[in-house]
């Protein structure tokens, strides 16, 4: 191996909207707190589709080349002064947020809602912190957390969504034998399935309007039945008429689960304006309404029918303190088949194709893409 291999790795950096080239970059060594890990598995999200597409997720543009990726795992290469909990050739999961541990928010150990959170793969900071699209990367120790041996790479990249959901389902109070609807069969969709159930929902119910994702769902046990909305191109219409609309199509729905009173617990995992407003109509009397898809960034929301009826309507943001719950429930085996959640897998030299693959959302043989990951 020649000095340059041994100094450099390669890097997967997005230059702009579909710019991604693989870069040979030094390879530094960690710092005081920080642990170098060598990436094995990489899991492709929304966020960094919208990056790779747009060249920005909502408000936060790309300002500088940035690297993607923060769904990770990977193994410990080397550790630097003051760590005492990591040694070399441990297996880890990448937590990607790096709190200041400083103000009242880490106090409090709500360390999601921090205002000097830096998280990597994101623009909001400048400058900005390069996330798990590369060979190695270097990060605080404290974020970083061991994997148990019945816990694969890929399954503990999963574990960043999956801790979205758990900090979600902390958030609205999910326990054993209440009924759950959920919004969207994505990845996130079908996580907020899988933890429901693993949690002892009595009744777990999916709505999309992609019926193949929802016969996967269904197929693979993620939900107990589904139902597939209605695809509609009406222009633009009034206010009424759009709360008209989105109450008939949740009524349906609720017909066909047999629930018409509604569910204890709606996790809303779209970001769809329309999908929020049924969120709301779906909710049983007193129940709530979980925000997890961030998309439409100003709603439109039928306010009077969730006061009238003490539907709560709550927000949920990333996650804190949740790595340790989604490590364990992972390698527990309660969640059956949530490694097919992984459809697709490429090289860090393909990641281009990947974010294409993605974007399509079915690949070159007409099959559905839900997760792609990326292995080194």
């Amino acid at each position: 191996m020649s000095p340059t291999q041994i100094h450099t790795q390669r890097a997967a950096v997005l230059c702009g909207p579909k710019d991604l080239r693989v870069e040979e970059r030094p390879i530094w060594p960690p710092r005081y707190n920080h642990a170098q890990v060598a990436v094995r598995a990489t899991g492709l999200c929304g966020s960094d589709l919208h990056y790779y597409l747009e060249g920005r997720n909502g408000d936060f543009a790309l300002q500088a080349p940035l690297v993607l990726g923060h769904e990770a795992a990977g193994v410990i290469v080397s550790v630097g002064p003051g760590v005492t909990n990591l040694v070399p050739s441990q297996r880890v999961a990448i937590e990607a947020g790096v709190m200041c541990q400083n103000c009242n928010y880490c106090d409090s150990g709500r360390y999601n809602l921090c205002k000097g959170m830096r998280f990597a793969s994101s623009a909001k900071t400048f400058p900005h912190l390069d996330g798990t699209l590369q060979d190695r990367m270097n990060h605080p120790a404290y974020v970083l957390h061991p994997l148990p041996d019945s816990c694969s790479f890929e399954e503990a990249a999963l574990a960043e969504p999956l801790s979205v959901l758990i900090h979600a389902s902390r958030r609205a109070g999910l326990r054993s034998g209440q009924r759950i609807l959920v919004f969207g069969a994505g990845t996130i969709g079908i996580l907020a399935c899988a933890l429901a159930k693993s949690r002892g929902a009595s009744q777990v119910m999916a709505i999309d309007i992609n019926q193949q994702r929802l016969d996967f769902a269904k197929d693979n046990g993620f939900a107990h039945q589904v139902h597939c909305l209605p695809i509609t191109h009406q222009p633009k219409t009034t206010t009424e008429e759009q709360l008209r609309i989105a109450r008939e199509n949740v009524s349906q729905a609720l017909a066909n689960f047999q629930v018409p009173d509604g569910f204890d617990i709606v996790f809303e995992c779209t970001g769809v304006e329309s999908c929020i407003q049924m969120s709301i109509y779906g909710a049983v009397t007193g129940g709530k309404v979980m925000l997890v898809g961030m998309g439409t960034r100003n709603v439109m929301l039928p306010l009077s029918a969730a006061a009238l009826r003490e539907v709560d309507i709550q927000g949920s943001f990333r996650y804190a303190n949740t790595y340790a719950d989604a490590i364990s429930l992972l390698a527990s085996g309660k969640l059956p088949n949530i490694g097919k959640l992984v459809t697709h897998r490429v090289g860090l030299e393909d990641t281009a194709r990947a974010f294409e693959l993605l974007a399509r959302g079915k690949d070159e043989d007409g099959n559905m893409v839900l997760k792609v990951m990326i292995n080194s």
